[in-house]
This record gives C-alpha cells, sequence and structure tokens, in this order.
C-alpha cells in the first residue's frame, strides 16, 4: 500500500476532521468514514495518524525535531473517557525537601476506571482507581506528604532518614491543611502514623511552653 493518500482520501471527512496533537477513539470516528478501518490504516501509513494503542489514535504535532506526540493530559483523558485524573511522577515528592533524592521514570495515574499498567504510543503508564484524590490545581504539600508516606513501600528511600526529617518539618506544614488531607486522602496506616507524629508534636510543644 501507497504511504501517501490518495487525492479523494485527503478529501474525506475523516481527513479533514484531524487536528495536529488530538487523540482520537476509533468509535469517535466512524462517523466520518463508510470504512473507518481501511481509512485509518492509510492514514496511520501516511504518518497522518500514529497509533497509541488499540482503537487509540492521535495526529502527531509538528516540531522542530520532527513529528511529536500529543499532550499528555489529551492522550489520558481519551484513554480514560474522562477528564478526572491525577497523574504525576513520584519524583515530585522530593519537592517536599524531606531529604529524597531518588528519580523516578514513571508515571502514575489516579481515575475512577482503569487499573493497571498500559503503553500509550512509546510510554507506560500505572493507572490506579482511586476513590478520591484532588484536581491537579489542588495538589499542595500537605496531599503530597500524605500520599507520599502512603507509597513509601514503593520508594527506594531510607524510611528511617526520610521519616527523622518529616516528623522534624511537620511544624512548617499548614496543620488544618494537612488534617483535611489525611481525613480525605490517608490510608489506614498513613493516618495512624501521622497522628502518632501529631500526638508527639504536641507534646513536645507543651514541654516547650511550659
Amino acid at each position: 500500500m501507497s504511504t501517501q493518500l490518495s487525492s479523494q482520501a485527503k478529501a474525506s471527512p475523516l481527513a479533514r476532521h484531524l487536528r495536529a496533537g488530538k487523540v482520537y477513539r476509533r468509535e469517535d470516528l466512524v462517523p466520518y468514514s463508510t470504512s473507518v478501518d481501511r481509512e485509518l490504516q492509510q492514514l496511520v501509513a501516511a504518518g497522518r495518524l500514529a497509533k497509541a494503542a488499540q482503537g487509540l489514535y492521535y495526529a502527531p504535532r509538528k516540531s522542530v525535531f520532527g513529528d511529536a506526540p500529543p499532550a499528555e493530559n489529551e492522550m489520558l483523558a481519551a484513554f480514560l473517557k474522562d477528564k478526572n485524573f491525577l497523574s504525576f511522577n513520584p519524583s515530585v515528592y522530593n519537592s517536599l525537601r524531606l531529604g529524597m533524592t531518588q528519580l523516578y521514570n514513571k508515571t502514575i495515574v489516579y481515575n475512577h476506571k482503569r487499573h493497571g499498567k498500559f503503553r500509550l504510543g512509546n510510554r507506560e503508564f500505572d493507572f490506579r482507581v482511586k476513590h478520591r484524590f484532588p484536581l491537579p490545581n489542588q495538589v499542595s504539600s500537605e496531599y503530597l506528604l500524605v500520599d507520599m508516606l502512603n507509597n513509601f513501600d514503593e520508594l527506594a528511600e531510607d524510611e528511617d532518614h526520610v521519616f527523622a526529617i518529616a516528623r522534624r518539618k511537620l511544624p512548617q506544614f499548614d496543620a488544618k491543611k494537612l488534617q483535611n488531607a489525611l481525613q480525605e486522602y490517608g490510608s489506614a496506616a498513613t493516618r495512624r502514623l501521622l497522628k502518632k507524629w501529631l500526638k508527639e508534636l504536641d507534646v513536645a510543644q507543651a514541654g516547650t511552653v511550659k
């Protein structure tokens, strides 16, 4: 099959519908073609589309380095059929300045629909079903502390070292926000641990006042 689209294919409703950087599910493209699978194959062969996963395609963006994939959020939203998710790299925990230094080459996606590891394009994502998680613009240091403790057994960090710094720096976190994050997102083990640290902090501060 030729890698060039025929003039008829170029003028087809499906081809005209495509926009660079956008992600498309096969089912959403059916209304634009009388033979969607054949036309999708032609578009992929011509470089107008790239296949990200079974039934999932994207129109590459042009950049100085060649064809580029769509924005991560576009890909995840199309895959999940939902814009309500939180994606992050565990390296973000390093921003808490608790002596953590490891860098991670993975992306975790909290969501309400999918669980497991899936490859989208050239990247693998670790999808985890969660009942509750904040919106991206609501992620606070207090939430990150709670989430880090929830996931600490997956991290390549020294527990004694990190926990000692975290306990010492607890007063630097907003107490109300921390309590809310703990109540809303903390696992049972994290709740027990942080409540123990907070109680010890209260006792120490009471002793200082005396």
